[in-house]
């Protein structure tokens, strides 16, 4: 491959990975979202919940970190490549090599404390009583 179409290749490596952290950051809003507007506990709902989200972040971190080993693969072999005009010269050296495990820790920690409020927030549904008309208290 030239230099050009590995360049190419790196920026559609960087869009793909940029969508998936977009993906990612609106799936927690859209579950914080349903999870707090959620009017009654429903231990079963919040167990499912949990569970498909889940494995969401796995799917997601895999793609992630796929994404950023080919990434990472163009780099080693753009630098491979004779610099051959000042633009490669001044483009190869910026092209980065982020570390796979920075990157699994942000993912597992935002999933950890994405599901502590999420269960937060259930505990809060079951700990607040509930009423009906007449003001009686349900447990």
């Amino acid at each position: 491959m030239s230099y050009g179409e590995l360049i190419r290749l790196y920026f559609d490596r960087s869009n793909a990975l940029q969508w998936y952290w977009t993906l990612y950051v609106v799936i927690i809003g859209g579950l914080l979202a349903f999870s707090s507007l959620r009017q009654r506990p429903d231990l079963l709902t919040v167990i499912l919940v949990t569970v498909l989200y889940c494995f969401f972040a796995y799917k997601n971190l895999g793609a992630i970190r796929d994404t950023t080993r080919q990434r990472t693969a163009i780099v080693e072999a753009l630098a491979g490549i004779p610099m051959t005009s000042p633009d490669a010269a001044r483009i190869t050296p910026m092209l980065e090599r982020p570390d796979d495990a920075g990157i699994r820790n942000f993912h597992v920690a935002s999933d950890v404390l994405t599901l502590a409020a999420v269960w937060a927030m259930e505990w809060r549904r079951w700990r607040k009583p509930r009423t009906v008309p007449g003001d009686q208290e349900i447990r």
